[in-house]
């Protein structure tokens, strides 16, 4: 299902690398994955860095997006294939979704400590590569995940198989709203925006909801560093949570399911 970065022919596995018929090589790292990212800068710059992965990785772990989780190996359970888990992170979603014993499931993401956590995890094949330009010969997938990342509808319509299915996930209007009542005077409503579509049609809508209490600091200041919130909230507003030692609040996500029409 891979394809070469260089040259886009198809990989194959030859004494710990991937290798296209040209000569191009990818060696496995010692977890077991390969890096097919194209760029001159080291690997360990781009994406997430190690303490953002492994705060995601203990976060997630810890179960408190297990309704989530649930969700979306419930929507697959009954079904068989190949799945793709677009920008998987550290494979917390994607090594669910690997328990399907009637599933070959792959994952990528752009920041190679992601992936390195991912491949721990043991039951997925995953690999670094950039959504711009996914590494997968067309027409690959069965089925893709898709969860809090740009949309890519081109690249995302050419894996899937004809009839295939992406599933995306973004947040819902009141997600994490207890804690943007601790940092904001007046909180407000994500805007539940689905991503248009022109290639792909879809087909369904389903929101889960449910409430977490977030144990500690710890947990409060890592669930806040994985949302775009972060990154656009005030210095000010940051130390309003400093006083929190525990937190309620409510998670709620919108599972949308895209299919690429059939072949006529």
């Amino acid at each position: 299902m891979l394809i070469c970065p260089v040259c886009g022919m198809p990989l194959f596995v030859s004494d710990g690398s991937v290798l296209c018929e040209k000569g191009h090589r990818f060696d496995f790292a010692k977890e077991g994955y390969v890096n097919l990212l194209r760029t001159n800068k080291s690997g360990d710059r781009i994406g997430d860095d190690k303490l953002a992965a492994r705060c995601r990785r203990d976060f997630l772990n810890k179960g408190y997006y297990a309704p989530l989780k649930n969700a979306l190996v419930s929507l697959l359970a009954d079904q068989r294939g190949s799945l793709l888990d677009i920008c998987c992170g550290e494979g917390y979603y994607t090594s669910a979704l690997a328990k399907n014993e009637n599933m070959r499931v792959y994952g990528f993401d752009i920041s190679k400590e992601m992936v390195r956590l991912a491949a721990k995890r043991g039951n997925i094949s995953v690999f670094v590569a950039n959504m711009a330009s996914i590494p997968v010969a067309d027409e690959s997938f069965d089925y893709c995940t898709h969860l809090f990342a740009p949309f890519n509808e081109k690249e995302f319509a050419r894996v899937l198989k004809p009839g295939g299915t992406l599933y995306t996930v973004i947040p819902g209007s009141h997600h994490l709203w207890g804690l943007k009542q601790a940092l904001y005077d007046t909180p407000y409503l994500n805007d539940e925006k689905l991503p248009q579509a022109s290639i792909l049609k879809r087909t369904s809508i389903q929101k889960i909801t449910a409430s977490i209490h977030l144990q500690s600091p710890q947990d409060i200041d890592a669930v806040f560093r994985m949302t775009p919130y972060y990154f656009h909230t005030s210095e000010a507003d940051k130390q309003k949570l400093i006083p929190y030692e525990q937190l309620d609040t409510q998670i709620e996500f919108i599972i949308a399911a895209y299919q690429k029409q059939a072949n006529p």
